[in-house]
């Protein structure tokens, strides 16, 4: 009998157990998420602090989903607080705000995700008013205070100025003196006949004499000839004719007559080469080559002959 009680009081704890957790349930389904907003102001002044508030009860441990922090309001509300409060029933989303423009605003539906489910704020519209009058007279806090200012204050407060301007004027004298004294330096006299000398001196390393290859030869010596006409006395010997060249350069008087018969010789000769009119021995090869070396190195002397004759 005894044993026969005690299954019945068991029976009756599991019944209420499976009777509460069916209550549970019903109400979850019965009583859904409850949404409520509350804005505090409708009516603000200018910079003026107003508090906006969004409630969700009976989530029963349902993740509340939405805007980020500080970007659930529309582009006028300048939030300065949006702080966000849940627990397994509860969300609270306490947001402060202000507008600094004047005029009618709205706070439109914002949505908050709870679960599969959408719920929806109600839209408020909110008026911004000027409250400062034209006629109104605007006092300061405290009186100005003026303040005596030494060399090293204005120094702190300009030195950035001062040495950018520094340093701009420096940048522009480095361009103007590189304009004006670097592209003389490269195209230096010495500097191109020490180029050509190295020039001729790969020409000879070639062994286009010891092997008669008399052709490649003159082919190669009249192409750095003229390259160095063209550069050291500013001659277009790059693009004319043998004959003009030659023509040009007694009209010019830049190349002395010693130095202008060196070259009339041996661009001759290179022509009759390259049309096989002729075939000089590698005793002339030495020789063309030796003269245009010497050529080379005395031609600093018909500059400075001509820089004087420009002076006078």
């Amino acid at each position: 009998m005894l044993r026969n009680n005690r299954d019945i009081v068991k029976c009756k704890r599991t019944l209420k157990k499976l009777l509460f957790i069916f209550c549970l349930l019903i109400c979850a389904h019965v009583f859904p998420q409850i949404l409520s907003s509350n804005l505090e102001k409708k009516t603000i002044a200018l910079g003026e602090v107003d508090h906006f508030t969004v409630k969700i009860d009976n989530l029963n441990g349902r993740q509340v989903t939405a805007a980020a922090k500080n970007e659930l309001l529309p582009f006028h509300f300048e939030e300065t607080k949006d702080s966000i409060g849940q627990n397994a029933d509860t969300y609270e989303r306490k947001i402060e705000f202000a507008v600094f423009e004047e005029g009618k605003f709205t706070i439109p539906e914002l949505e908050f995700k709870v679960g599969d489910r959408v719920l929806k704020t109600i839209p408020y519209e909110i008026d911004v008013i000027n409250t400062a009058q034209k006629g109104d007279q605007i006092n300061d806090i405290m009186k100005n205070k003026e303040v005596k200012l030494e060399i090293k204050d204005y120094w702190e407060l300009y030195k950035f100025y001062v040495l950018a301007a520094i340093a701009l004027i420096a940048l522009i004298i480095v361009i103007i003196a590189f304009v004006k004294w670097g592209r003389k330096v490269k195209s230096a006299p010495v500097v191109t006949t020490n180029q050509t000398l190295k020039e001729l001196e790969s020409l000879k390393k070639k062994k286009y004499i010891e092997d008669g290859n008399y052709r490649s030869f003159y082919v190669e010596l009249i192409d750095i000839s003229r390259n160095f006409i063209s550069r050291q006395y500013h001659l277009p010997a790059d693009v004319l004719l043998t004959d003009d060249l030659i023509e040009v350069m007694k009209k010019n008087n830049t190349i002395s007559i010693e130095n202008e018969k060196v070259v009339e010789d041996i661009f001759l000769r290179g022509d009759l080469v390259k049309f096989a009119k002729t075939f000089p021995d590698q005793r002339t090869m030495e020789k063309d080559l030796a003269d245009i070396t010497a050529f080379v190195k005395r031609s600093s002397k018909d500059i400075e002959f001509e820089n004087l004759r420009k002076d006078v």
